[in-house]
């Protein structure tokens, strides 16, 4: 059996520089530039992980040999094996992590392709909540908050992709007040979450945002 080791946003990263390489394969001639977008293809993928083994470079390095369309599908689906998915989680554990919510509506956890998962999330359109559980340290965070379609295209803070937004306000403690005190803290995120797990190439922005609001 293959051992993981490429998370979903690292999968996208080896993506977005496949295809860059592919378009200046059918758009550019100079053969110096070629080879130097290859180059760069096969760096930019290597330093999307923290460590390697060097069958795991080898195998991820062999983007820079690509030529034909056939060749880059083949080398994104030779990858798949080899993507680490979402950790399990039951609607039980889903439940534990918001306690206040007594009517939790859960996704259909049977219907999620975890392995092209960052971030699992879900909106209770009745309630206009969104509900975001991410894998973080060892064990789950989950955070929950108002989400308000702004209906206009922007920069999203988790995928930092132009897509269409909506405004995720989420309410916290002040560190800096009494217990009962609150202030709310809101970005601007994709209205299609499943786009934008799509789409991210880096958690840091999300990491950052969940410890903002878990102080």
């Amino acid at each position: 059996m293959s051992t993981t080791f490429i998370r979903n946003h690292q999968y996208n990263v080896i993506k977005k520089q496949a295809e860059f390489l592919q378009k200046t394969l059918q758009t550019v001639a100079d053969r110096r530039v070629i080879e130097s977008v290859r180059y760069r293809t096969a760096a930019n993928i290597i330093e999307a992980f923290p460590q390697l083994t060097e069958d795991q470079r080898q195998m991820l390095e062999q983007v820079s040999a690509l030529e034909t369309d056939n060749d880059f599908q083949r080398y994104l689906g030779e990858l798949e094996p080899y993507l680490e998915p979402y950790p399990p989680i039951t609607p039980k554990q889903l439940q534990k992590l918001f306690p206040k919510n007594k009517k939790l509506k859960v996704p259909d956890l049977q219907t999620i392709d975890f392995r092209y998962l960052t971030y699992l999330s879900w909106v209770d359109i009745a309630t206009g909540r969104l509900f975001i559980v991410y894998p973080f340290e060892g064990q789950f965070a989950g955070i929950e908050g108002r989400i308000m379609p702004i209906n206009k295209k922007g920069y999203c803070l988790f995928c930092n992709r132009h897509q269409e937004l909506a405004f995720f306000s989420v309410k916290t403690k002040s560190a800096n007040a009494s217990p009962d005190n609150y202030f709310a803290i809101g970005q601007y995120v994709c209205m299609d979450h499943h786009l934008c797990n799509q789409s991210i190439t880096d958690t840091g922005p999300l990491e950052k945002f969940i410890l903002s609001v878990h102080k």
